[in-house]
């Protein structure tokens, strides 16, 4: 072979059929040859699924479905068909700057990120798919986005519809600005299986029980579903509680102890079942961050402890304990789950509550997705996310107040954080307020959990109706 050939124009038959060339001097040379052996085996899987494509649509007439079988693109699975209007799929309006639909449910928010890459990737494809079909009668260029809509189909990909304004330049150096609608689709191609670290359910749950005065009446409940729910059933899993006393709380502990029915209904339950103990950790605080005192019980446990934190509204079970188990994983991925939070039962069921627990169902309540309070997660994680924090609270020391839990593993963690709904927990509806002393994002979110967990928005709407209606009378 020789040096300077030029492949491309390289015809011969013998060479295209050739399984080694000799001699290759160069690196260079062996990156051509590959380059061009590489194009050709291409074209031909190109060329044959131009092939497929063409007896999929001469044989779509006589499949089950029709000519459904062969929508656009051919060998694509067709469009999801919804069969009632709430599972129609949603399209997401967009600009080369700007997205209309934002995952905190702003009503717009800047085009940043993978999601900017993605649009400008989209409208390059498109342009160049359009002088593919139109070459060499118009050359397009200068595209400017118009419309741009998006929306996730599960059975076939990510779908596109754009309005683009192009420069269309004829033949005859004829030039004139046109708008055109283009369709495109990102199918789902490649299914990949990730790896995971291996883990079980024999795993001991650590759970930790934060109690302050304010939601201390709700701990005695709490402490008879676990003793229903776990110690009965021999749960591999310890229950610690955490006193959070403020400091005038602190000096009366000698005398009118705020705890003191919490620590006697323990006593009680341990007395109850000799194999289980429950510890407690008093702390007294006068700083409403959280982290602090997770510090404290962090130190307290082993590197390998698997961390479960709740709230006294929490109902624990077995289900959700080895859903904690699967889902937390040491050096890999922690878990925040989002609890069912039920409505009032006054707005939700005015006509009385029904005889048994109502199902999962959206007149029933919805899961809240404003509550990280629950959490689950191994110490060596934990300690490693607050060890990189560490020159940041340095410089700024607010940021322990600011910061919760999930903020922690979000920003400094570098681990997979797991947020997902769980039908096995679930939260009866409780009058609750808001910590004053909380930051201003946490205060927010907790505003928030607690009015959208009142009541759905047709049932404040009928109840809104209700009272106009009695106050004109």
């Amino acid at each position: 072979m020789e040096k300077n050939v030029d492949l491309n124009g390289e015809e011969s038959l013998d060479f295209k059929n050739a399984l080694s060339v000799h001699p290759v001097s160069s690196s260079e040379q062996m990156y051509h040859l590959h380059r061009y052996f590489t194009e050709r085996e291409l074209q031909k899987t190109y060329e044959e699924i131009k092939k497929l494509q063409a007896e999929i649509k001469n044989i779509s007439h006589v499949a089950v479905d029709g000519n459904r079988s062969s929508v656009w693109p051919v060998g694509i699975p067709p469009p999801f068909q919804p069969k009632s209007r709430f599972e129609v799929l949603r399209w997401d309006y967009f600009t080369e700057e700007q997205l209309f639909s934002c995952a905190d449910d702003s009503p717009k928010c800047q085009l940043n990120g993978a999601d900017r890459e993605d649009v400008a990737d989209v409208i390059q494809v498109a342009v160049a798919e359009l002088n593919k079909k139109y070459s060499p009668v118009l050359q397009l260029s200068a595209p400017r986005l118009v419309n741009g809509y998006r929306r996730f189909d599960p059975t076939r990909g990510m779908e596109y519809t754009l309005d683009l304004q192009l420069q269309a330049m004829t033949e005859s150096g004829y030039g004139q600005a046109i708008e055109h609608r283009v369709h495109l689709v990102r199918p789902l191609s490649q299914v990949e299986i990730i790896p995971m670290p291996y883990v079980t359910e024999a795993t001991r749950v650590h759970v930790v029980l934060p109690l302050t005065s304010r939601n201390r009446p709700v701990a005695l409940p709490f402490l008879d579903l676990c003793a229903s729910n776990l110690f009965e059933l021999g749960e591999n899993a310890v229950l610690t509680f955490l006193f959070l006393y403020e400091p005038a709380e602190a000096q009366k502990v000698g005398t009118t102890d705020i705890f003191a029915e919490v620590k006697a209904k323990v006593a009680a339950v341990e007395r109850r079942y000799p194999n289980v103990k429950i510890p407690w950790i008093s702390v007294k605080t006068e700083n409403p961050g959280f982290l602090r005192v997770l510090d404290i019980v962090s130190r307290k446990h082993p590197v390998d402890t698997l961390f479960l934190l709740a709230t006294a509204d929490t109902v624990l079970n077995s289900e959700f304990l080895n859903r904690c188990r699967m889902n937390a994983i040491s050096g890999w991925q922690v878990f925040f789950p989002v609890h069912f939070q039920d409505f009032d039962p006054h707005v939700a069921f005015p006509d009385g509550p029904p005889q048994a627990a109502p199902d999962l169902v959206r007149e029933a309540g919805h899961f809240d997705r404003y509550a990280f309070e629950e959490a689950c997660f191994y110490n060596a994680d934990y300690m490693a996310a607050r060890t990189r924090m560490t020159a940041d609270t340095q410089e700024n020391e607010e940021l322990l107040e600011n910061l919760d839990v999930y903020d922690v593993f979000v920003q400094y963690s570098g681990l997979h954080v797991f947020r997902a709904v769980d039908p096995a927990l679930r939260q009866t509806y409780r009058n609750r307020t808001c910590d004053p002393q909380l930051s201003e994002d946490m205060f927010h979110r907790c505003l928030q959990s607690i009015h959208e967990g009142i009541g759905s928005r047709s049932q404040l709407a009928m109840l809104m109706f209700e009272q106009e209606q009695g106050n004109s009378t």
